[in-house]
């Protein structure tokens, strides 16, 4: 089967498509026949060499951490799901692989039918990030939450799922994507020098808790919040730690690796997206789409794109 790999660090065009043996089914995963899988932005940083002193990789490398498709193997001691169904999901953590023909998924929900191969293809990873973080935050009903960076990825499923909840959501992002906040269910504001002043403006009653989705501005977001408890950042910043703002991550080895040790997935974010979804209160938007054997190009847009939602491959 074809396979998206790179062999050693270096810019994106050291990724390529590869013929790979191809994986099976173990006990409580499945095998789906991939139709699109997700590109994160994590991904470029570890291809790049960024972060070798800290996650070293074996290569070669390959990629890719959430898929959808349809399932055409069924591991011992599964319920619920069987050949022919389409879902969408992730891969272990350790293994990833899921930018391929065929992929192996841990943790998956039904797609929903409201979403496209494209949109389901890059749900799981910024839908299980989202959730991970907001449950950690105890983000619930009546409250206020900054989420900075909300045209990524993440944080447009964030927001989505945050006002799911019953909050109240200010999204920072440039103001070309201000409108396309609002229409996800946040009060958009720019990010930079002042960010404190316009939040404050924006809630006069105060934040309740700050999902920081870019990076580079933890101490005016402490500021806004109130104090580094009430601040969970997805960002590699050097300085969370000295400051006192956890960083989540699933990351296998957690404290030597990143700094901090890993959370536990929130797995079951996916049945909760798979239900917004299915009324109409969860969408994944797509920055762009390239076939398997354009996943060089995906990682240079990756690189330097600032069109809001997810880069997917499509098979």
């Amino acid at each position: 089967m074809r396979a998206v790999q790179f062999s050693e660090y270096g810019p994106p065009s050291v990724v390529h498509v590869a013929e790979s043996d191809e994986p099976h089914a173990g006990p409580g995963t499945i095998r789906i026949a991939v139709r699109a899988s997700g590109l994160s932005t994590g991904e470029t940083r570890l291809r790049s060499g960024a972060m070798r002193d800290v996650l070293p990789l074996s290569f070669p490398h390959r990629t890719g951490f959430d898929a959808a498709g349809v399932v055409d193997e069924v591991g011992d001691g599964v319920t619920g799901t069987r050949v022919g169904d389409e879902v969408f999901g992730m891969t272990a953590t350790a293994t990833r692989g899921a930018n391929a023909d065929h992929a192996v998924l841990v943790a998956w929900a039904p797609k929903p039918a409201a979403w496209s191969w494209e949109e389901a293809g890059g749900a799981a990873g910024s839908v299980e990030t989202a959730v991970r973080v907001l449950d950690r935050l105890a983000v619930g009903a009546g409250q206020v939450v900054l989420v900075q960076g909300a045209a990524g990825a993440v944080g447009t499923v964030a927001v989505q799922l945050a006002a799911a909840r019953g909050a109240t959501v200010i999204g920072t992002a440039r103001e070309s994507n201000h409108e396309f906040l609002r229409s996800l269910g946040a009060e958009p504001t720019a990010y930079g020098p002042g960010l404190p002043e316009r939040v404050r403006a924006l809630a006069p009653g105060g934040v309740d808790a700050v999902f920081d989705c870019a990076g580079g501005s933890l101490p005016d977001l402490i500021a806004i919040a109130g104090g580094p408890s009430r601040v969970v950042t997805i960002a590699p910043d050097p300085d969370a730690a000295a400051l006192g703002v956890h960083m989540s991550h699933g990351v296998p080895g957690g404290d030597a690796a990143v700094g901090s040790a890993a959370d536990p997935l929130a797995v079951h974010g996916l049945a909760i997206a798979a239900d917004l979804a299915a009324r109409g209160r969860l969408r994944v938007p797509v920055a762009a789409a390239f076939p398997l054997t354009g996943a060089a190009a995906a990682h240079e847009l990756s690189e330097r794109r600032h069109a809001p939602g997810r880069i997917v491959l499509v098979n």
